[in-house]
């Protein structure tokens, strides 16, 4: 499959989880009397990645996250020379999705964007966690979510079910984490809100590219051993 397909896939990938899953957190949450709460929240984001995987992870492979990715190529099941194009995609399609989900969403009377679905810490984190547990929080999260992503994509895993265990993988993750951080494991996502949150989160996104990056890299290199027999 040539590049340009391939980061055609990432890049609607990466929009259909911003979107949908940020979407959920914006638009219907708290919506009186209705809102989906946490709980819907989490499920919206484990089903983007869910539905995303069976439409175009046969093309792509699936990544939808500048962390996946990057912890792939650690884990050397992903070029470097594609890494680049990747993220690239990854982040425009986040980046895109925010403006559309932003241009939606003011079209309500009195809206008002608050956080916008942003992650944060310290004062910007949902329950106020400081930036030492939110880091712990987002390395953590991100490491086993590759260790889910790599697991059932290896040799030997249930072929063809690979997105349901990723999918629901990525819901428990939110369940946890969306009061500590607002839930990032993936840098692409973070980047897009925080651009029309304010410049409040826009100063906090290092942490929500380095930690999810650090979680992602030490889990590449941990399944290529705990993998390594399997695959020679």
């Amino acid at each position: 499959m040539d590049m340009t397909r391939r980061a055609g896939a990432e890049f609607f990938g990466t929009f259909w989880l911003t979107f949908a899953g940020c979407g959920s957190a914006v638009l219907a949450a708290a919506f009186p009397a209705l809102g989906i709460g946490f709980l819907g929240v989490a499920l919206a984001f484990g089903l983007t990645v869910l539905t995303m995987a069976y439409s175009v992870g046969h093309i792509s492979g699936g990544h939808f996250n500048p962390a996946v990715t990057i912890g792939l190529w650690a884990g050397k099941r992903f070029s470097a020379a594609h890494v680049i194009p990747y993220v690239i995609a990854q982040v425009a399609g986040a980046i895109v999705a925010a403006a559309l989900l932003y241009w939606i969403a003011s079209g309500k009377p009195g809206w008002v964007p608050g956080g916008f679905a942003s992650n944060g810490y310290g004062d910007l984190s949902p329950g106020k966690y400081s930036m030492g547990s939110c880091f712990v929080m987002e390395v953590v999260m991100t490491f086993f979510f590759l260790m889910i992503i790599i697991g059932s994509t290896s040799k030997g895993a249930a072929v063809g079910f690979a997105g349901i265990p990723i999918g629901l993988g990525l819901t428990l993750i939110h369940l946890v984490s969306i009061p500590v951080t607002n839930t990032s494991v993936n840098p692409a996502r973070s980047t897009g809100p925080a651009l029309f949150g304010g410049g409040e989160y826009v100063g906090q996104l290092w942490m929500f590219w380095l930690a999810p990056i650090i979680g992602a890299v030490v889990a590449g290199l941990v399944t290529r051993w705990l993998h390594q027999a399997m695959e020679e």
